[in-house]
């Protein structure tokens, strides 16, 4: 399946060989952590669950609102969101800079979390100059959570100080 959504959408058989990008699978189990900032209900998996809903209170302690962007994504709605990019003109490779490919990315295993906060635009780099920020720096590996990509990654993936993954 990842083979022909790979070609399909024009991403190099050696794409995770390329990245060292794992494949991640989907959990068999989701929960339901609340809506996003348009009001699309998140998912993440169990554990990610109970741990966000803790570290969001511990935030919150702290005079720090901490709000869930995106959570799970199937490998589908991946490429659906690749799929866009392609259509709206956007190249391969940039936009492969910016998502992971399907099967490749973290928010497939339940454990990602794509995080904003009032007053700062979402999914921006602008995200790194808030105290939520500061304060998962701080914080968050108290809760399991740690920033995936940040600057000059292994992966090539851009810069997100918006996307903590729980570690296992």
């Amino acid at each position: 399946m990842l083979r022909e959504l790979h070609e399909e959408l024009g991403i190099s058989a050696s794409y995770g060989r390329d990245t060292g990008l794992p494949v991640c699978g989907e959990p068999a189990v989701l929960i339901d952590v609340g809506p996003n900032l348009v009001g699309r209900m998140q998912r993440l998996a169990p554990d990610a669950a109970r741990q966000w809903n803790v570290m969001m209170k511990a935030a919150m302690q702290d005079s720090i609102t901490l709000m869930i962007v995106s959570g799970f994504r199937s490998i589908e709605y991946q490429a659906a969101l690749i799929r866009k990019k392609i259509n709206a003109g956007q190249v391969i490779d940039e936009i492969l800079t910016v998502n992971a490919a399907p099967g490749h990315s973290e928010h497939h295993t339940g454990l990602a979390i794509d995080i904003a906060t009032p007053g700062s635009r979402p999914l921006t780099e602008d995200f790194e100059s808030t105290d939520a920020f500061g304060w998962l720096g701080a914080n968050a590996d108290r809760f399991g959570f740690s920033m995936t990509y940040p600057r000059d990654n292994r992966w090539g993936i851009a810069y997100e100080p918006w996307h903590w993954c729980q570690k296992g």
